[in-house]
């Protein structure tokens, strides 16, 4: 399946303007997930959104809401967000640049490959590219994602070009107190030696694909060896869908519904004198 644009709009240098799309960079992989299951049932166990005092409501009366410090809950209507339209939701302006290795690795968040939308746009994107590629610097824009703005860069991958999102100055946590207790004095220098003839020796070019996840290996050699052991626990998948299929079984509910069932079977078997004996 062709990978989907998660973004589209104008990246625009001065008066230079480009139409370009932004593409994941990243994915999460095949990866082994779980489901939580009802043991003695053998069925999926689902959430549903649940008032104290009401029970179950319905997905359209969610409204969200902001509380404030005398513990009210301020309401925002979806048409009240919507209209919070900012410049960033359809352009990229280049307002500053910087130097690639300025920006600090904590400040990386999520990577998007961007490239160009449209005839006649690479001849622009090629040279904006290039230009990043020879000075060595970052391009810093704002973008808005998901109804969030980020603060980006923009920088030369390849090929094309890569943003990737960055965290704000206050997402940052002081790195000071964690590291507050480590004392400032010199280190031996016959271990400092041997640590860089140690570093000296294991060093050589990044390559990523050298490494797995040896943890989803052998939970996969587990799941497999469960399978072909006939004694491992198992319970049979239960039909647990339902007409709005999201709803939870309410085990109190189905206990007395069979419950009232159970007492109107056996009074209708007082009442008709009870049942006739099935032939043979």
């Amino acid at each position: 399946m062709a990978p989907r644009a998660v973004w589209s709009g104008q990246l625009r240098l001065s008066l230079v303007s480009i139409a370009v799309e932004l593409y994941a960079a990243t994915s999460s992989g095949a990866r082994i997930s779980f489901r939580q299951i009802h043991k003695p049932s053998g069925k999926r166990v689902h959430y549903e959104k649940t008032v104290k005092g009401l029970g179950p409501i319905e997905r359209d009366d969610i409204v969200k809401g902001y509380e404030t410090d005398d513990g009210d809950y301020i309401l925002i209507e979806p048409e009240e967000l919507d209209e919070l339209k900012v410049e960033t939701s359809k352009r990229l302006e280049l307002v500053q640049f910087v130097n690639q290795d300025e920006i600090p690795p904590l400040y990386y968040e999520k990577p998007y490959y961007m490239v160009p939308n449209g005839e006649g746009t690479e001849d622009a994107y090629r040279v904006i590219r290039d230009a990043l590629r020879s000075e060595k610097k970052a391009a810093l824009c704002q973008i808005t994602l998901r109804g969030k703005e980020h603060l980006a860069a923009i920088r030369p991958c390849g090929d094309g070009l890569l943003l990737e999102t960055l965290r704000y100055a206050d997402e940052i946590r002081e790195a000071e107190p964690m590291f507050s207790e480590i004392q400032d004095e010199e280190v031996d220098e016959d271990m400092l030696e041997l640590a860089t003839q140690l570093i000296a020796k294991k060093s050589k070019p990044f390559d990523a694909g050298a490494y797995s996840d040896s943890y989803h290996q052998a939970l996969k050699k587990l799941i497999e060896a469960k399978r072909k052991d006939e004694d491992t626990d198992r319970v049979l998948a239960g039909d647990d869908s339902d007409e709005s299929g999201d709803n939870v079984v309410d085990l109190m509910s189905a206990l007395k519904k069979s419950l009232d069932e159970d007492e109107g079977g056996s009074a209708k078997k007082k009442k008709g004198g009870g049942s006739k004996k099935k032939a043979s």
